[in-house]
């Protein structure tokens, strides 16, 4: 199985870095909405087919069969091709250390695909899995596990603990963008990013997308205590702790140990 050596996985975050800065902003637009869109469709499937176990009986292989469900989400992204804001805070930022793009380009990608994200999730969210019926009444089974995964997050955890889950969860999405990188092959990519995937969801991290579908998909299903200011505080302090965990500890990190002495083109 061919793959890419991890300075030669650097060289291809800082080109795929600098692609994905430069997009038309449409495109940028149109790929956040599908990733945001496969990253629900993962949760979503995830919540359906976990509901029913009892932690009681299954302990935590009900975590882990969530993770390794959910991982489906950044295997669409990777190679159906999307553009995710979690992936693009490392790979943005190492193109941005590398000199190949602005400050500005940065900020406008993450924006645009910030908003292309949201606008994917919360479709799935109300449209797919409230109005279809596949998050069911309260009562029913995928209403209770999504209620139990949603209140966690927007409810018992506080700030610093979404900000510290987020930083984790995004070292570990990042990873998984990053040793996808290194495959030349789709068995090697969907590999490469499940086992971290798996991961960062049975270690109940926080992913800010995935909460842009879990939070307001409970809200509309009617899961109760969950308001839109517990959503949209999660999601600020998601999106604060995914930005360290994908810049610092996989964009830096891996700029400084790879293209730091690099010599000039």
């Amino acid at each position: 199985m061919a793959y890419k050596t991890p300075d030669q996985i650097a060289a291809a975050a800082v080109a795929s870095g600098t692609k994905k800065a430069n997009l038309p902003i449409a495109k940028m637009l149109v790929g956040g909405f599908l990733a945001g869109a496969y990253i629900a469709f993962a949760g979503l499937l995830a919540v359906d087919v976990t509901a029913g176990l009892d932690p009681a009986i299954w302990g935590g292989v009900t975590t882990l069969l969530t993770g390794a469900v959910f991982s489906m989400g950044l295997v669409l992204v990777i190679v159906a091709g999307s553009e995710l804001l979690t992936g693009n805070m490392a790979l943005v930022p190492i193109a941005l250390l590398s000199r190949e793009v602005g400050a500005a380009l940065l900020l406008r990608n993450w924006a645009v695909v910030l908003v292309g994200n949201l606008l994917g999730a919360l479709f799935v969210a109300y449209v797919l899995a409230v109005q279809t019926g596949v998050i069911g009444p309260e009562g029913s089974a995928s209403f209770t596990r999504l209620g139990a995964i949603a209140t966690t997050k927007a409810v018992t955890e506080d700030d610093l603990t979404i900000f510290l889950r987020a930083v984790g969860c995004n070292w570990l999405v990042c990873l998984g963008v990053w040793m996808a990188l290194a495959a030349e092959d789709v068995g090697g990519k969907v590999l490469a990013i499940f086992f971290p995937i798996t991961a960062f969801v049975a270690l109940g991290f926080d992913h800010v997308v995935a909460n842009m579908f879990f939070l307001p998909a409970a809200h509309w299903a009617g899961v109760p205590g969950i308001g839109w200011g517990d959503i949209v505080g999660n999601w600020v302090f998601a999106f604060l702790g995914n930005a360290v965990g994908g810049g610092l500890f996989v964009a830096l990190a891996y700029w400084f140990l790879y293209l730091r002495d690099r010599p000039a083109d």
